[in-house]
């Protein structure tokens, strides 16, 4: 960017900071270091230059994807792109001078080397969502309304079915954040949204610090990510920012304790309610299940001897799993809060189309159903997806974040006909088994170096395997489940690419051997 560059003090910058609340704020010249240019680094980088600051974004990556994006960054303002391990390895300067604020991509650990040089020289760090909420009002109007859901498992399906309630209702609105739409590209589109329902990794909580959401709701938690947090504590400590400033409702799991005493110690707006969600019978201030019926206590009047009908379990599909149940009415919560109707939420879960690998049937033949639920990256998820099903022939391995699989494999041993273990190490699986299930059969799939451009062809050859060998385990009755209780990133390019050659290797396999 032209002119002279101008030098603050800390205090000076921290100042200005607090005075970018809109999009109509003076962003002009401001120095901005955007870590990552994946999805919501892209989206970040192009709105800060948009909005005027001297932007450097940094990466990693040297893919042609990557390059491709720079070059972008690079022709409409960005005043320099530097990719390559070496460019993460320190904090560059902006128009000569230190930056006043970094923006890190969520996947970006805080002891990042980069990130650790700002936290020394005392420079704030946003994520892509921090920067989102803060620009989300121009020329005096905010963008939308938020409903913020966060969880260990189900968030997406949760997102999901609130956006679909939403739009039921007649409001316009979408699924944002870590479902795939950065919240910065809806708030930049020319639509005039009502509400967003936002889902928030962990990750992306970490790093916001200024959201106040309508509604907001922690849907359950499990060990997961201790690789990245440092610790199950800090982990909870992230999710649990997703009810600060909370105006409306904190929605809570009330058969998760842990839920409830986040909304107990969260600073909330005055008046907010806290309000559970239960697949048993609801009790006051509660959203839960009566006789196959999901039903309202909480935000109707007469709420103290009175219930209002928001659907049929079997309006969430012919299959509705204990998990869904919950996340259905998780959703139903956060869109009550926000004023919806009984009868848009019914027609909401009934126009409602789950997503790929999240417990997807691939196909039937000879009487073994084979499922799809790739999306099970952890033990807890893999355990809602295991208990769905009587005789199971699972498939499941990969990177295991630091987490343990000894309660998932005694909750579920006796369901277990075999394992067919996939990933690059999954020794700890391995001794789980060996611990809890010991008669099970375990049959590994060699282990092949995935790294580099032969990832993807290892990770399909991998899964070529892994339905083989499951192939010859199960009989009329049984179900292959792909739920591998682990992320993916070690033989596949996301769990997406594992979901889609797991139906692919079934679909060559059914179709060669009948």
């Amino acid at each position: 960017m032209g002119g002279r560059t101008v030098t603050r003090t800390s205090s000076e910058s921290a100042e200005r900071l607090a005075s970018l609340t809109s999009w109509d704020a003076d962003w002009s010249g401001l120095r901005v270091v955007v870590a990552g240019i994946g999805v919501s680094g892209f989206a970040a980088a192009d709105t800060l230059i948009e909005l005027g600051a001297s932007v450097v974004v940094v990466d990693a990556a040297t893919s042609e994807r990557a390059h491709a994006q720079a070059e972008t960054l690079r022709i409409v303002g960005a005043e320099d792109v530097l990719l390559g391990p070496d460019a993460v390895e320190r904090l560059p300067k902006v128009d000569g001078a230190w930056p006043e604020l970094v923006v890190t991509s969520p996947g970006w650990r805080p002891d990042q080397a980069m990130l650790a040089e700002a936290a020394r020289r005392d420079i704030a760090v946003w994520g892509d969502v921090e920067l989102a909420w803060r620009v989300r009002t121009r020329r005096g109007k905010k963008t939308a309304d938020w409903l913020t859901i966060t969880g260990t498992n189900g968030k997406t399906t949760t997102v999901g079915m609130a956006e679909s309630m939403l739009l039921a209702a007649g409001l316009k609105a979408v699924a944002v954040g870590n479902v795939g739409k950065p919240i910065l590209d809806a708030i930049r589109e020319p639509v005039e949204y009502d509400a967003f329902a936002v889902e928030l990794s962990s990750f992306q909580l970490h790093w916001a610090n200024s959201l106040s959401p309508v509604a907001s709701v922690v849907l359950n938690v499990a060990e997961d990510h201790v690789d990245w947090h440092g610790s199950y504590e800090s982990y909870l400590a992230d999710k649990a920012r997703v009810y600060a400033n909370t105006q409306k409702a904190c929605i809570y799991n009330a058969e998760q304790i842990e839920t409830e005493r986040m909304v107990e110690d969260a600073d909330v707006v005055e008046g907010c309610r806290a309000v559970g969600f239960t697949t048993q019978t609801p009790a006051v201030s509660m959203l839960g299940v009566v006789d196959g019926l999901l039903v309202d206590r909480a935000f109707i009047e007469e709420r103290r001897d009175h219930a209002a009908e928001l659907g049929a379990i079997t309006d969430i599909g012919p299959v509705a799993p204990r998990h869904m149940v919950a996340n259905a009415l998780a959703a139903a919560a956060l869109v009550r809060a926000y004023g919806v109707e009984p009868a848009a939420i019914k027609r909401g879960l009934q126009s409602y189309m789950p997503g790929d690998h999240r417990i997807q049937k691939v196909a039937e033949a000879a009487g073994v159903t084979w499922v799809n639920d790739s999306k099970a990256t952890n033990p807890h998820a893999a355990s809602a997806s295991l208990a769905s099903f009587r005789s199971v022939v699972w498939i499941a391995g990969g990177l295991s974040k630091g987490v343990g699989y000894d309660q998932l494999v005694a909750e579920h041993a006796r369901r277990l006909k075999a394992v067919v273990l996939i990933g690059a190490d999954s020794s700890e699986l391995a001794e789980a088994l060996a611990r809890h299930a010991p008669s099970v059969p375990v049959l590994p799939v060699p282990a092949r170096e995935t790294g580099g451009n032969g990832g993807a062809i290892a990770g399909d050859e991998v899964m070529a395997q892994a339905v083989a060998l499951a192939a010859e385990r199960a009989v009329d009755g049984d179900t292959v489940l792909m739920a591998p209780a682990a992320a993916s990133m070690d033989q596949f390019d996301s769990y997406a690419h594992r979901g889609s050659a797991f139906m692919v290797a079934v679909r060559e396999h059914l179709s060669k051997h009948g």
